[in-house]
C-alpha cells in the first residue's frame, strides 16, 4: 500500500482558516492510487471530536482517517493491558475500549493532557506505578501550550516530573517518535510523511525510513534558515503541489 500521512495544522489548514486546495489535492492522492490519513500530535481530544474539527476546517477525512497519539496507544496496548490514566475526560472513552482503566496492578501508566483532573495523589501514583514495573508512557512531550490566558503546562512537563522520580524514560507515542510513525503507517510499504514543522513532522519521517516534505505553510518561515533542524527530503509551496510531486 501507498501511503499519505498529512499533518494537519499548518499543513492543511493554516490558523484555523483551510490551506486552498487542499482538500482537492488529498482527492487527487485518492485517485491516484494513494491511501491518505492524517496525523496530530493533539492528545485532550477524542477520536470522534478530532474529526468533526478537521471537517470543520475542510479535510476530507472519515472515520479511522485522523490518526492522533491517542490512536496511537490503542493501537500499541494489547487487551490485557491494565493502565493508570493521566488525562482528562475526553479521551477516557476511546481508551476504556481498548484496555481496562485501573488503579490496581497496574501494567502503564499513560500521561496525556490532564489538567483538568490532576492532583499530586494521581501524579504520585504514576509514579509508584512505574517504581514497581508499570511502563510509562506519555502522548506527547510538549513543555506548554499557549492558551487565550497565556501560558500553561502541558503534558511533557508532568511526564518530566515522573521520570525524573522514577529513575526512567517514558516512551513516546507522538511526534516526533518513530513509534507513532510506525502504528500510524501499518503495514504501508511506501511512506509519504507531509508537514510543515521540521523538528517533529520531518524528524519522524526522517527517523522512520518515510520520505519526507516539507509545505511553505505554518511553521516554515518560523524555521527558515534552521541548521540544526532535520532536512527534508522535498520541499513544495503547499500541500496543493504534493499530487504534481507524486505524479498523480
Amino acid at each position: 500500500m501507498r501511503l499519505v500521512l498529512l499533518d494537519l495544522d499548518g499543513t492543511m489548514y493554516d490558523r484555523e482558516a483551510p490551506v486552498a486546495g487542499a482538500a482537492e489535492a488529498v482527492e487527487a492522492l485518492r485517485a491516484g492510487g494513494f491511501a491518505v490519513r492524517f496525523f496530530t500530535n493533539t492528545d485532550s481530544q477524542s477520536a470522534a471530536s478530532m474529526l468533526a474539527r478537521a471537517r470543520a476546517r475542510g479535510v476530507p477525512a472519515a472515520p479511522g482517517d485522523v490518526f492522533t497519539p491517542v490512536t496511537a496507544a490503542q493501537r500499541y496496548l494489547g487487551e490485557s493491558a491494565r493502565v493508570l490514566l493521566l488525562a482528562n475526560a475526553a479521551v477516557r472513552g476511546d481508551l476504556a475500549a481498548s484496555c481496562t482503566l485501573t488503579s490496581a496492578d497496574v501494567t502503564h501508566v499513560i500521561i496525556g493532557d490532564c489538567h483538568e483532573i490532576l492532583t499530586f495523589d494521581l501524579l504520585d501514583a504514576a509514579f509508584r506505578a512505574v517504581r514497581a514495573g508499570a511502563e510509562l508512557i506519555a502522548l506527547q512531550r510538549g513543555r506548554y501550550t499557549r492558551n487565550a490566558d497565556g501560558d500553561h503546562l502541558d503534558t511533557g512537563a508532568v511526564v518530566a516530573a515522573v521520570e525524573y522520580a522514577a529513575e526512567v524514560e517514558a516512551r513516546l507515542l507522538g511526534k516526533p517518535s518513530v513509534d507513532f510513525l510506525r502504528l500510524a503507517a501499518g503495514d504501508a510499504t511506501d511512506v509519504w510523511v507531509v508537514g510543515d514543522d521540521r523538528s517533529t513532522d520531518i524528524a519522524m519521517a526522517n527517523a522512520g525510513g518515510a520520505r519526507s516534505v516539507q509545505v511553505r505553510t505554518g511553521k516554515y518561515a518560523d524555521q527558515r534558515g534552521r541548521d540544526d533542524l532535520p532536512v527534508p527530503a522535498y520541499v513544495i509551496d503547499s500541500v496543493v503541489d504534493l499530487p504534481a510531486l507524486l505524479s498523480c
